[in-house]
């Protein structure tokens, strides 16, 4: 037994602060010593600490302040840093989520060292090799301890890659917990649809900040020109809080903002589920916003060639129509009417205690995984 915490959570952006908030509250209701390490990749507090105050968990133990950077860079930074901090703890097991620079860095340090590694969300796949998440999901599920599964098809996927069964547990995805605790705390609290002027159902919402849609500006310039096309048919505004990578890109490129596209500022995490939750349609190429916009019941065009969220095109929720103009605005025509009652793929909101009963025990063998 480690004189440290039991638990590490190591994260660095807000979709990850959003998935593991869950599992953190958890720790705190069950007793579980834990600790957590902000790596900051994506911080500043206009951004990252209004999502602690809006999700109610408590301020990192460790805020690492690594920034922005080549991907070499931040990552080799991260893994310094978070290095510095587990060795110092010394903790039983260290999570990660997801595919950022700040899950490879904590899961390449916790494979070198005496701990138990575990991925959360692991076994997505897009199988897209030239997507910088891919590289970094991939990795880490196989350096992994623990590897937990959201749905049955990630659990397939890691099989089908030789890891064995012992190491995974499919748990269902903690973004179902976070919505469904969150969804009419922002309906009650947050003020966003008059703040930009819009009503509910009568706006379409814009996500757009991967690097290889915002990093080419032709390929961001015909993106935004879909995206516009249909809201000029259907007479709707769109809502677009602009990442500062994807703001950076704009002006430096000199990429054009069409007229019926409204750029806002990044938003709290509150004000976003509101937006996801009251839009007509949502346009993303973020992966935690399809599953969020599949729980809340909206429609949703992915504006990629790929998703490692294959599940939310399964249950009609979802259409991948990468960035030409004219597929995207197909996808939206076969999308803005779908009624929201699809099967949620995601479980049932109980992903978080899953987790944990993973990790550090509790409940019968029986209820230890859920059926998605």
């Amino acid at each position: 037994m480690s004189a440290g915490p039991v638990v590490c959570i190591v994260l660095g952006t807000r979709p990850e602060l959003v998935k593991l908030a869950p599992v953190i509250r958890a720790c705190e209701r069950r007793g579980v010593d834990y600790s957590l390490v902000h790596t900051g990749q994506h911080y500043s507090r206009a951004l990252d600490g209004v999502f602690f105050d809006d999700l109610s968990i408590p301020e990192p133990d460790h805020h690492l302040g690594v920034g922005s950077g080549s991907h070499a860079e931040q990552t080799g930074e991260m893994i310094e840093a978070v290095e510095a901090v587990v060795a110092d703890e010394d903790p039983e097991i260290v999570v990660v989520q997801g595919d950022t620079n700040s899950s490879l860095a904590g899961g390449v340090v916790a494979s070198k060292l005496p701990t138990t590694l575990a991925h959360v969300e692991a076994g997505l796949r897009s199988y897209d090799r030239e997507m910088p998440e891919e590289v970094n999901r991939v990795l880490v599920d196989h350096v992994a301890d623990s590897l937990l599964a959201p749905t049955e098809r990630a659990r397939e996927n890691l099989r089908a890659e030789g890891l064995p069964d012992e190491r995974i547990v499919v748990t269902g995805n903690t973004v179902v917990d976070a919505v469904r605790e969150h969804a009419r705390v922002a309906a009650d609290r947050s003020t966003v649809l008059d703040d930009v002027g819009v009503e509910a159902g009568e706006f379409l919402l814009l996500t757009a900040h991967r690097q290889e849609n915002v990093d080419d500006p032709d390929r961001f310039g015909r993106l935004l020109e879909g995206v516009a096309r249909y809201a000029d048919r259907v007479g709707l505004p769109v809502v677009y809080p602009v990442h500062p990578r994807a703001a950076e890109r704009i002006e430096s490129s000199g990429v054009d903002v069409p007229d019926a596209i409204r750029t806002v500022e990044p938003l709290r995490y509150l004000d976003f589920l509101r937006l996801e939750d009251d839009a007509a349609l949502v346009f993303t190429d973020s992966g935690g916003v399809q599953e969020e916009a599949c729980v809340l019941g909206t429609p949703c065009v992915t504006l990629r060639d790929s998703t490692e969220r294959p599940e939310t095109v399964t249950v009609g929720a979802n259409r991948v129509a990468g960035v030409d103009p004219e597929s995207v605005v197909a996808a939206a025509e076969a999308m803005c009417d779908r009624p929201g009652d699809w099967e949620n793929p995601f479980g049932d909101g109980d992903a978080a205690d899953r987790v944990l009963d993973a990790l550090v025990g509790s409940r019968s063998e029986s209820d230890r995984e859920v059926t998605t």
